[in-house]
């Protein structure tokens, strides 16, 4: 991982100790080791694909029994992948630093050392004229889907050096065929340029320095290009908390338009919205009598179910009131069926109570009963706070639906609704909408705050 996941001492060790980790970022550092997994996994299966492939293209360039020599390479750095999504931890571990070690000093040593099941009387410095050393760019690609920057700049350093090594090596140890430098110069006499191209004895050591060169600026340009997607990725992991915020409180097709539009909230407005109020009914006396553990369990399961039945209708949850919450339809943008949701809101909690309550009973628990107020009118949406905002919905019809909620209690009924909604329901959907079948009229109601009186509809 790169320093924005760095372990504790109690998870492992950092191996950049010179990046702490940010603990206002947990949200992003979780994604970015999530991303950072997922390209461990696609780094070791496109290791295998690769290395398959090359296993096949070395039969087609080698077609003798000594290619399974190769191919035995092969299978080595195969298997060194697996053992790196095995016990790798993603820059948190010291065996992935060393498996990494020992995957660029298989491919070293496989190239340089001669196949000792091949009758080769090739010098060994003719070697280096086959290109082997561009396999060890397969490596690195692979590298950058599952490693950080440094990783991967690292990882070109260590192959620099190792071929470097192996290089001094050949040219200390190896000793020239005779009479084949003879025979190049021979050949190409008068061509010093050729001959110093073709002769078999020659290691070509500029040749070699360009390819350790090339290599170590191919690694950092690919280091700085992972590192320049990380910060995307911490980037991308933001804006998922922030819309994993918005979803708290917005549903799905808010969250969406929210998301595509460029500070929607602070424009202070007036429309007509659907207001809707739950409460559980005799919640306080219910709580004196229970544990406060299980009161919290069902209070955290009716806030979950409730909750749910904002969403699905397309509402906004605008704020928890203890052993209640408060809805809102057509926040903060104006839909064409807010009352029709919102009744439709209120319908499907009463239903979910009722399945819990069934699910209670059958478990030898008491059943819990809610009143549910919903009201259509206008309403003032728009942040409020200085240091710390907060979008709000204000206006008499928020006090209406909250009263309308404890209207529940005085007749000993479920759901309480205006005349205003209701009416709003028939414009949306029609006479014969299904939501308010069940509905009767109660007398006309005084309702503090407004001064005439109020038609309302209950539903028993």
């Amino acid at each position: 991982m790169t320093e924005a996941a760095t372990a504790s001492p109690s998870r492992g060790f950092r191996l950049w100790p010179g990046s702490p980790a940010n603990p206002r970022d947990r949200y992003t550092e979780a994604a970015l080791e999530r991303h950072k997994r997922e390209g461990q996994e696609l780094a070791v299966k496109a290791r295998w694909i690769a290395m398959a492939l090359i296993a096949v293209l070395l039969v087609y360039l080698n077609p003798h029994w000594d290619v399974l020599y190769y191919h035995g390479i092969l299978a080595l750095i195969a298997f060194n992948g697996w053992l790196m999504r095995r016990v790798g931890q993603v820059e948190r571990s010291r065996a992935e630093l060393a498996l990494i070690f020992l995957d660029l000093l298989i491919m070293t040593v496989g190239m340089v050392v001669p196949n000792p099941f091949a009758n080769s009387d090739m010098p060994l410095a003719m070697q280096y004229r086959l290109d082997y050393f561009l396999y060890f760019f397969v490596i690195l690609a692979a590298g950058t889907l599952a490693f950080s920057w440094r990783t991967v700049i690292v990882m070109g350093v260590w192959t620099a050096g190792m071929w470097a090594v192996a290089l001094a090596a050949v040219w200390w140890y190896s000793d020239p065929v005779p009479g084949l430098s003879d025979a190049a110069a021979a050949a190409f006499a008068g061509h010093p340029g050729l001959t110093a191209a073709l002769d078999p004895n020659s290691l070509r050591i500029e040749l070699r320095i360009q390819e350790i060169v090339v290599f170590v600026l191919v690694a950092v340009t690919l280091g700085f290009s992972v590192r320049r997607f990380n910060r995307l990725l911490l980037n991308n992991a933001g804006l998922e908390r922030e819309r994993a915020n918005l979803s708290r409180y917005f549903s799905p097709n808010v969250v969406e338009e929210l998301s595509q539009n460029d500070e929607p909230l602070k424009q202070t407005r007036s429309h007509d919205i659907a207001v809707l109020f739950v409460d559980i009914v005799g919640f306080t006396r219910y709580a004196a009598d229970c544990d406060p553990n299980d009161v919290i369990a069902v209070l955290r399961e009716f806030h979950s179910r409730m909750e749910a039945a904002v969403f699905r209708h397309d509402g906004t949850l605008d704020k928890y009131l203890g052993d209640g919450l408060m809805a809102t339809f057509g926040t903060p943008v104006a839909g064409e069926h807010d009352a029709t949701d919102a009744l439709d809101c209120a319908r499907s909690m009463i239903r979910e109570m009722e399945d819990w309550n069934r699910e209670r009973r059958q478990s030898g628990q008491p059943g819990i009963e809610i009143g549910v107020g919903i009201h259509f009118g206008p309403a003032v949406l728009g942040d409020i706070g200085a240091n710390r905002l907060e979008f709000a919905v204000i206006g008499t019809t928020v006090n209406i639906s909250s009263r309308l909620e404890r209207l529940t209690r005085d007749h000993r009924v479920r759901l309480v609704m205006s005349d205003a909604l209701r009416a709003q329901v028939i414009a949306e959907s029609g006479p014969q909408a299904g939501g308010l079948t069940g509905f009767t009229p109660l007398p006309d109601q005084r309702i503090r705050g407004i001064e005439e009186v109020m038609t309302v509809w209950a539903l028993p």
